[in-house]
């Protein structure tokens, strides 16, 4: 079994280099390396790695031919960056799995997993979502990751190519670039700096650990039918307050250390995912988020060196 990992340098695409290579798949890594993609997420696991864009058609030519599995991480995925420009967002999420596909469907690649999130589906203030759901997306981002799903879904009703669409809640975990709350607030209170907390606090997610996340795509990959959407719900919805609540408690902080700040532009209020369809199929998580959150957080304790090598790259707050 070769497998072919697009993003596989960046957050969840390096624990799920990691969960393969402890079964001895063989690896191919593809990533162009921007700032959240970092070779040192890849240490200590078995892969072949090529460094490259997901919009370069004449490289997945080469590349993606002899793999029986392509998994598709690569994105532009930090919402706030998409409102301040939106333009890379538009080219790496749709263009670039455009590109993937038609790479796919020429090489006659046998199984395909697109990655996605709830996002798409905008905001749902009771329920859950199901797969047949409308999208709505709301922020650039989102928008631009709606774009490639329809991409990737259009290539398996067009040409037939086998495809599935997972979509996702908020993942948490380690090697998690620190512009993402969990590891922006932890590392920002590991230095004794204040944490910015969006508007009223309100907001609410489903968090899921990656681990989890990637145990979930590899049985769509393994089981999934092509042409459809899978869902990956998480394990713990919290608001935004009870989310830094426990936050604080974890890193040892008070209320004092938090600082309200304006809301985003177009901030979805809550996202739910109906994952039975996945669960039909014996998917269970295993990681609770008491257990999880834990042992994140004791993570960006013991590893300063990667997380401050990793915004100093960018200039980032926490260098």
């Amino acid at each position: 079994m070769k497998v072919l990992v697009i993003g596989g340098a960046g957050f969840i695409g390096s624990h799920y280099v990691r969960a393969l290579g402890a079964d001895g798949t063989a690896v191919t890594v593809l990533d162009k390396l921007t700032y959240a993609g970092n070779p040192a997420n890849l240490e200590g696991t078995a892969h072949d790695f090529v460094h490259g864009d997901i919009c370069d058609a004449g490289l997945l030519a080469d590349l993606v031919p002899g793999h029986d599995v392509v998994v598709n991480f690569a994105a532009e995925s930090h919402v706030d960056r998409s409102i301040d420009g939106a333009g890379e967002f538009v080219r790496t999420n749709v263009l670039g799995t455009q590109t993937l596909m038609q790479a796919c469907l020429d090489a006659g690649t046998p199984k395909v997993v697109q990655v996605s999130t709830d996002e798409v589906y905008g905001s749902i203030d009771v329920g859950s979502w199901k797969e047949d759901a409308p999208i709505r997306p709301r922020s650039p981002y989102s928008a631009a990751k709606a774009g490639g799903d329809m991409i990737a879904l259009a290539y398996a009703v067009t040409h037939g190519l086998p495809v599935s669409v997972t979509r996702c809640g908020n993942n948490y975990g380690p090697y998690q670039y620190p512009e993402k709350v969990i590891p922006l607030f932890v590392t920002n209170l590991l230095q004794g700096r204040k944490v910015p907390l969006y508007g009223d606090g309100g907001n609410v997610r489903d968090w899921i650990h990656v681990d989890d996340h990637c145990a979930g795509i590899r049985l769509v990959a393994e089981r999934g039918e092509p042409g459809e959407v899978y869902h990956i719900a998480g394990t713990a919805e919290l608001t935004n307050t009870e989310l830094t609540t426990r936050l604080l408690a974890a890193c040892d902080a008070g209320w004092d250390m938090v600082e309200y700040v304006e809301d985003r532009k177009g901030h979805d209020r809550r996202y739910s995912l109906d994952d039975s369809r996945l669960r039909a199929l014996g998917y269970r998580p295993a990681i609770s988020f008491e257990r999880g959150l834990a042992d994140t957080v004791r993570w960006y304790t013991d590893n300063p060196d990667w997380w401050k090598a990793a915004t100093a790259q960018r200039g980032g707050e926490n260098a």
